[in-house]
């Protein structure tokens, strides 16, 4: 399967919206930000509805998360996404690759055209992001508990390198039982990779069940900070939050965003219902929540 192209109206697109979110005053910033979040939202709907799988809930919940990300924060060029001195984002939590797919074609790393055929036989884009087929994917990821050590790699050999680049990961609040990821927070805390930002989608819904019923997290940042992390709390869905909560270390130590987010958010009949982990809308459905979002 041949990498999937950069689509140049869509880059275009882009760098005139980051351009002016970057020189916008607060309160323009957030409102830029937040409309163009309710369109990844819509249009990972209509990718969810084309495909009738997929994991809507969580996607919902690190669409804020991502939009930031990729249009405020990250040092990207979407036209060159294999830039040596590009900033990383790694999805620990591969399931949701829809709203990544969303983003990174909103960015023009690919055309929009292409996310309808998501999870379609042969599509390069399949249910969890592939780095070999689709630009601005760091890193294959799906069986949880992996995208933090791979981040974790990735921010130490750029120290080594003597690189300035920052390595972002998002991981799910429920792929925090995989004790994988505990290494990987000792790690990084024992190599000081101030370069690194794991940020945890803390919407306490998991597969079939709430966080705390499964097995219990909290206290949550108490823990990272244990563990040697510089730990940050916030509302992830609130712009301002976000934008501060990105910024780099103050500290030396790695940073942890907890990013207290809702599942389905920004659909009301979704939001906070563990059924939308796995579920796919139906056509009334889709109807009623895209006259939420447009």
């Amino acid at each position: 399967m041949q990498m999937l192209s950069v689509d140049e109206a869509q880059v275009a697109r882009w760098r005139g919206l980051r351009d002016e979110i970057s020189r916008a005053a607060a309160a323009e910033k957030v409102s830029l930000l937040a409309a163009e979040a309710t369109r990844h939202r819509a249009d990972n709907l209509r990718t969810i509805d084309a495909a009738q799988q997929g994991h809507i809930g969580g996607d919902m919940s690190i669409t804020d998360v991502l939009t930031t990300l990729y249009y405020a924060v990250l040092d990207i060029d979407p036209a060159d996404p294999d830039a040596d001195g590009r900033d990383r984002l790694v999805l620990s939590k591969g399931h949701c690759a829809a709203a990544l797919y969303t983003v990174l074609s909103s960015c023009g790393y690919f055309s929009p055209s292409e996310l309808p055929t998501f999870m379609a036989p042969l599509s390069p884009l399949n249910g969890h992001p592939n780095r070999l087929k689709v630009p601005g994917v760091e890193a294959n990821t799906g069986p949880l508990g992996h995208g933090l050590p791979i981040a974790t790699g990735i921010a130490k050999a750029a120290k080594l390198r003597g690189a300035s680049n920052r390595v972002f990961v998002l991981l799910g609040d429920g792929e925090l039982q995989e004790g994988s990821n505990w290494e990987a927070f000792m790690a990084a805390s024992h190599f000081k990779l101030d370069n690194l930002v794991a940020v945890v989608d803390r919407n306490r819904l998991q597969q079939g069940a709430r966080t705390e019923d499964t097995n219990s997290l909290d206290p949550l940042p108490e823990r990272l900070s244990a563990f040697g992390w510089e730990v940050r709390e916030i509302d992830g869905h609130d712009f301002t939050q976000l934008l501060a909560a990105f910024t780099p270390s103050t500290s030396g130590r790695p940073v942890a965003v907890v990013a207290h987010t809702i599942k389905g958010k920004g659909i009301s009949f979704m939001e906070d219902d563990v059924a939308w982990h796995h579920k796919v809308p139906s056509p009334e459905q889709v109807e009623a929540a895209l006259k939420e979002l447009v």
